[in-house]
């Protein structure tokens, strides 16, 4: 069925464009992900603190793998933007940083991250998330970004309000853990409103307008 109005995100940012690195300052980057990244991404999902926030459990590498592969392949197909949290002179692993359920239509996504234990107490989640929020809304055009975590889940909420996402309010039994299901708490940025172009009055003349102003001196 053809629409109204054209799709606030063009799907053509992810379909014809290889997917950028984005600074992030401070020795990291954003980078696109590789295969060899499966071993460290299956020793984060290790981690209790990451496998308590995700349904998702890592088995293998070769499983895990398989993940960072599609996540990869995500960018090409419009469907995510995934990236890695990396050193940006060795290449190593420090965290993840994504969008997904993207709806290029309507311009909106769904922020996520984690970072690795080692990397973590040194505010790599929220200037992260800042470069992935900078680009989204400059670039990309997105006009709402979403972030969503458990009620329990205090460290994220910290990350989310350094970020600059507002609490919006609470979904109810929203969020499938590995202990059943969470209410979570919903944070949302809004495309910051461009100022409109300066427009003269109707009632005075363009001429008029456009005079110098005389203001005595005093």
């Amino acid at each position: 069925m053809p629409r109204s109005a054209p799709a606030v995100v063009a799907a053509e940012t992810f379909t014809r464009a290889a997917q950028p690195v984005l600074p992030v300052g401070e020795g990291l980057v954003l980078r696109p992900w590789l295969r060899r990244d499966g071993p460290e991404v299956y020793a984060a999902f290790q981690d209790p603190a990451i496998a308590r926030w995700h349904v998702r459990t890592a088995d293998t590498v070769e499983e895990v793998g398989d993940w960072v592969d599609s996540w990869a392949r995500s960018w090409s197909s419009g469907a995510a933007a995934n990236w890695a949290v990396a050193d940006s002179r060795s290449g190593r692993l420090m965290g993840r940083a994504s969008l997904h359920h993207m709806e290029l239509w309507h311009g909106e996504a769904e922020v996520a991250y984690w970072v690795i234990p080692a990397a973590r107490g040194r505010g790599i989640a929220p200037r992260a998330v800042e470069a992935l929020v900078g680009w989204a809304f400059e670039v990309a055009g997105f006009h709402r970004l979403e972030l969503r975590h458990s009620v329990h889940n205090a460290q994220s909420c910290r990350v989310a309000c350094k970020s600059g996402f507002i609490l919006e309010g609470i979904n109810r039994s929203a969020g499938l853990h590995t202990d059943g299901w969470h209410d979570m708490h919903l944070h949302a940025r809004v495309q910051p409103a461009r100022p409109a172009e300066p427009a003269f009055p109707r009632d005075i003349p363009y001429e008029a307008a456009t005079q110098p102003v005389f203001r005595p001196r005093r």
